[in-house]
């Protein structure tokens, strides 16, 4: 009969708190990168997840994404409310740890994931219509794709898939959906005319050191004990988000002066590029994730600028490439001597788990990308999701929430 363990339980619930942590560091690190008519209506698109998937969680988002497997797609509703899921463990999730607790700590993950996607967007959507996108959303992308990487029975699990804290899940599907956003949206009113320059970068400054933390929580506490993986999960976690800053501040040295943006900018990818390997990769492995997320993300950024593309806070490029990378060199460098419950790659004689990655993430990919759009498109037809020009041009504080963020 499995047992609750005193020092795994006390380890997920910090974890758990520093993954939530995440989700307002999120929104000053977005926040100081808008103008500032419109930092409070960004801070609150990332808060509101807290409230809204804090509920869609509990009554059915749980269930769907962890629940009794149907047809490898989706959970079944057995845990509507969270029924059943108690202070026993669940073998199947968490012999270790009370199962209300794995739940808990999945809810913190469902919560920053559409929070990402905002980075796309901001300054010109409508507020009611987000929210409406955003349950929509969590409902029928999050937590399908949830249940097919760590759902038992989910088929992406069932291939052999390894995803360690969410590099498919949580960045390939946040940042390729705000790609997707953008695009059917169309860019902000003077976009390639008018300065758009971040009007805080303090704020993003901050937000990106609160998130180094709560990254420890994010990947250390996806081990789900507080054992040797988690140690290297943390350590790979640092590191490759140190590698990624030094080539970072390099990049954008060479092409003129070391950004304190950009130096932020590359932690934060750095982090992302090596959440799915966390748990399966050596120090030095997660060195090298790091120091090449960095050039695929800073390029990713000027393919996107020459394209004329206005997602607004390069979600697609931060998230969505440095996680695909990140996902891809775990078929490269994982290793079952870090993770025994994981596999070896390639450059450990086992070329058949690059082939599995590369599948998950072409899937991820092309599944958020079409729904996201689709969604879009059908909820702009329906119900529209743009503000209108004067509400843009006053500034989305005043216009949708009635207050102002300076005096």
């Amino acid at each position: 009969m499995a047992q609750i363990n005193a020092g795994d339980t006390a380890w997920l619930m910090v974890c758990c708190s520093l993954v939530l942590m995440m989700t307002p560091a999120l929104a000053f690190f977005y926040g100081g990168m808008v103008r500032k008519k419109n930092i409070l209506s960004t801070l609150t698109l990332s808060y509101v997840f807290m409230a809204l998937i804090g509920v869609q969680w509990v009554l059915y988002g749980y269930s769907l994404a962890f629940g009794p497997d149907i047809g490898g797609i989706i959970g079944g509703l057995e845990y509507l409310g969270l029924a059943g899921v108690g202070a026993a463990p669940d073998p199947n999730y968490s012999a270790n740890v009370p199962a209300l607790l794995f739940a808990a700590f999945q809810m913190m993950f469902a919560v920053i994931t559409p929070a990402l996607i905002t980075g796309g967007f901001v300054e010109r959507i409508r507020f009611k219509s987000f929210l409406l996108f955003s349950i929509i959303w969590s409902t029928i992308v999050y937590d399908p794709l949830c249940h097919w990487v760590w759902g038992v029975g989910g088929w992406l699990r069932q291939m052999g898939v390894l995803d360690f804290a969410g590099g498919t899940v949580v960045h390939i599907a946040a940042g390729f959906s705000a790609l997707a956003f953008a695009m059917a949206v169309g860019p902000r009113k003077g976009f390639g005319r008018t300065p758009m320059e971040p009007h805080n970068i303090p704020y993003t400054v901050l937000g990106t050191g609160l998130l180094w933390v709560g990254w420890f929580g994010f990947n250390g506490g996806s081990a789900l004990a507080a054992d040797g993986v988690a140690v290297h999960a943390l350590v790979a976690t640092n590191t490759s988000g140190a590698a990624a800053a030094l080539v970072w501040m390099l990049l954008s040295w060479l092409d003129g002066r070391p950004s304190t943006l950009g130096l932020a900018t590359g932690m934060v990818v750095g982090l992302a590029a090596v959440t799915p390997a966390s748990g399966y990769v050596t120090p030095m492995a997660a060195m090298f994730i790091g120091a090449v997320a960095a050039p695929i993300s800073y390029y990713a950024i000027r393919f996107r600028a020459r394209r004329g593309l206005d997602e607004s806070l390069d979600v697609w490029a931060c998230h969505g490439m440095a996680s695909t990378w990140g996902m891809l060199a775990t078929g490269l460098f994982a290793s079952t001597t870090v993770n025994p419950a994981g596999a070896n790659g390639l450059f450990h004689g086992n070329p058949g788990l690059f082939a599995t990655q590369l599948w998950a993430v072409v899937v991820t990919m092309a599944y958020a990308f079409v729904v996201t759009y689709v969604l879009v498109k059908v909820l702009d037809w329906s119900i529209g999701m743009r503000v209108s020009e004067m509400e843009e041009e006053v500034g989305l504080d005043v216009s949708a929430h009635g207050e102002r963020a300076y005096s």
